[in-house]
């Protein structure tokens, strides 16, 4: 045989190492640090059996609906907070900022009278420009970001406090369409099956693109036995899921649009030359800028992008909880938005995180915070205990780090 023969006979070899294959390449990948989301897998195990066991009431279906609500809005905000830490920067007025949005829809919508969905555009126009603030101090004046949003906690909380003025607080109608899809909008049965479904088919698809593609090239790629399980696996566990829930009342549209934003994000992230260029900053933002990247760019849309969706969760909180008030955004806003974004995987130390991270981590929150509700503890336990599973992420992250850049895989 010809060296070009041999070549092509090595690379089918390893095109159909199968399922055999990938098990082995994980469990190299965990050992060398690449943890991916299993921590997270792991605790949401723990953090079921442990409250299921105390309290059978924990995973009764409608149980489980409502914490999917609760789980939507300081969802959105932690989806911007990914964008930041993928930088390697932090956003610490995220709760005003969504405490201030919803103040905006108040005054726009029901004291000005505006249309509704101005008043929604405005808010989140509102996140953006703030954005494009923390931004432009970072690049112009290189401004930690920890100081300059410091600085805009404390002013957004007070132009809070000012929109609402002496009432405090502004009802929104409750026939509204804005409050039904934070309290009672739920999808049709056959709407959350579907939307179990196109997950699996999709990766399906694009996993037997990228397959021929990999093949047409004489690259190694996954077997498609391991496709197919793996999209099998997740098809079975998301019908499950919803057939589950629709025991009870069923799927929230509120969480469903947020599981959008989670897909929107993951694709920009994955499959766009801005996305790689956030992971290349966020791993070294010199030699990002010196590969031709322009790194004040892609800051300037991760902050932008970061305070907009922490309006939007403030808009989502608003129609939860049917009135803007000076409490919103207040409280442990901050806290469990980071929390969700590093518990689900992002690293505080950039350059490594996914969108699915947050949809991830605000579950393992709300979960801990629903599991202590249902057993009648003070909130003084449920900050404890966050903060606990916060500082075990923070150091899971640090090892895993340190581990992969003595595999050299930093």
């Amino acid at each position: 045989m010809t060296h070009a023969q041999l070549d092509r006979a090595d690379a089918r070899v390893r095109h159909d190492e199968g399922l055999g294959g990938a098990l082995r390449a994980f469990i190299d990948r965990v050992r060398s640090g690449d943890l991916g989301m299993l921590p997270v897998f792991i605790g949401l195990l723990l953090i079921t059996v442990v409250f299921s066991t105390l309290n059978p009431v924990f995973l009764a279906p409608n149980n489980l609906v409502n914490l999917l609500f609760d789980a939507a809005a300081i969802g959105l905000i932690s989806l911007g907070v990914v964008c930041v830490l993928l930088l390697g920067e932090i956003d610490l007025s995220i709760g005003s900022m969504s405490g201030l949005s919803s103040a905006l829809v108040g005054v726009l919508w029901v004291n000005s009278g505006l249309p509704m969905p101005v008043a929604l555009v405005g808010a989140v126009l509102a996140g953006a420009v703030v954005g494009l603030i923390y931004g432009f101090l970072r690049n112009k004046f290189e401004m930690p970001s920890f100081v300059a949003t410091l600085s805009g906690l404390l002013a957004l909380l007070g132009l809070q406090l000012y929109l609402l003025g002496a009432t405090g607080s502004i009802n929104l109608p409750y026939t509204s369409p804005l409050v039904k899809f934070g309290q009672i909008l739920i999808m049709p049965a056959w709407l959350s099956y579907l939307a179990a479904i196109l997950p699996g088919a999709v990766m399906t698809y694009t996993g037997f693109k990228t397959i021929a593609r990999r093949r047409a090239a004489n690259l190694s790629s996954p077997g498609v036995s391991v496709l197919l399980v793996k999209a099998g696996t997740l098809t079975i566990a998301l019908l499950a899921c919803a057939a589950y829930l629709n025991q009870g009342r069923g799927v929230p549209y509120m969480f469903g649009v947020f599981t959008l934003f989670v897909i929107a994000l993951d694709y920009g992230l994955r499959r766009t030359q801005w996305g790689r260029s956030m992971f290349a900053v966020g791993g070294n933002a010199e030699a990002a800028r010196r590969s031709g990247i322009n790194v004040k760019r892609i800051r300037l849309s991760a902050f932008m992008l970061c305070s907009s969706f922490a309006a939007l969760g403030g808009v989502f909180a608003a129609s939860r909880l049917a009135s803007a008030s000076q409490q919103a955004g207040t409280g442990d806003v901050n806290l469990n938005a980071i929390a969700a974004a590093v518990i689900g995987g992002t690293s505080l130390f950039g350059g490594r995180g996914s969108a699915w991270s947050a949809l991830l981590g605000i579950i393992v929150i709300q979960a801990i915070s629903n599991g202590l509700t249902l057993l009648n503890l003070s909130s003084s336990l449920r900050y404890m205990i966050t903060g606990a599973v916060l500082a075990i992420a923070v150091i899971v992250d640090s090892l895993a780090r340190r581990s992969r850049a003595s595999h050299g895989r930093a």
